[in-house]
């Protein structure tokens, strides 16, 4: 069975592909950056390809298909780019980039993974990754904010109108993930967030492989249309000024 998973090679990207190959997937996936070992270490299709282009999606999309001989299952979308600027700073030009790449991406390769699966005829399962401020503001973060909010209403509306295609659609929102880009955020970007988590850590990028396989399994037949927190609580949780202890 093939899958298919956007930014294959970043900090969360080459885990969710590992997972998906160790489950015995055929594994293609894009990166925008230099070669690395990761296709050949999972038996996988590495493929330059930016998510926001329409011809470089189709280009993708074909190859991948071509590459495994059979339409895909499995469509991870998980590309993403983030401006660090607050609202009255932000230029268009930056706006675009992370639109282009997080909302049309998001948008392009849902659209092409389900069309190839309603032609195939065997439905198959879309999750699109969100973040916690699919529903909390995020300070200096606008276009990241807003981009991630329209992923996970998209989400939504994909789950309506392909589920009559047996096509299921999920959105994983992760919380504090360590990652290099998050390491950039602060000094220590896990003492800034792990005493506001509840379960006093931040995640990694292992922590989002299992909730991804139970979306593409048949443990979740029946699960369409909805987001799952992997985030240790944090966003559960409101303001709360009083001591929170054991």
């Amino acid at each position: 069975m093939l899958a298919l998973v956007t930014a294959g090679t970043s900090a969360i990207g080459s885990h969710l592909v590992k997972g998906l190959a160790s489950a015995g997937y055929k594994v293609a996936f894009t990166h925008l950056d230099a070669a690395t070992d990761l296709a050949a270490e999972v038996g996988g299709l590495a493929l330059h390809s930016d998510a926001g282009d329409p011809a470089q999606v189709a280009d993708f999309h074909a190859k991948a298909v071509d590459w495994a001989g059979e339409a895909p299952r499995v469509m991870i979308c998980n590309a993403g780019i983030q401006t660090w600027s607050s609202l009255l700073d932000l230029g268009a030009d930056q706006w675009d980039r992370v639109m282009a790449t997080n909302l049309r991406g998001t948008f392009l390769n849902t659209q092409a993974a389900a069309k190839a699966m309603i032609a195939a005829g065997h439905g198959g399962s879309i999750i699109t990754l969100g973040s916690g401020c699919n529903k909390h503001a995020f300070p200096r973060l606008v276009d990241y904010t807003a981009s991630k909010g329209g992923i996970e209403q998209f989400t939504k509306v994909a789950a309506s109108e392909l589920g009559p295609h047996g096509i299921r659609v999920n959105c994983i929102a992760p919380g504090a993930i360590a990652t290099e880009r998050t390491a950039s955020e602060s000094g220590d970007y896990a003492a800034t967030w792990s005493p506001i988590t509840p379960l006093r850590r931040i995640g990694t990028p292992q922590d989002l492989v299992g909730p991804m396989l139970f979306f593409i399994s048949e443990a979740a037949a029946f699960v369409t249309g909805q987001t799952l927190y992997v985030d240790g609580g944090t966003f559960s949780q409101a303001p709360w000024p009083y001591p929170v202890t054991p």
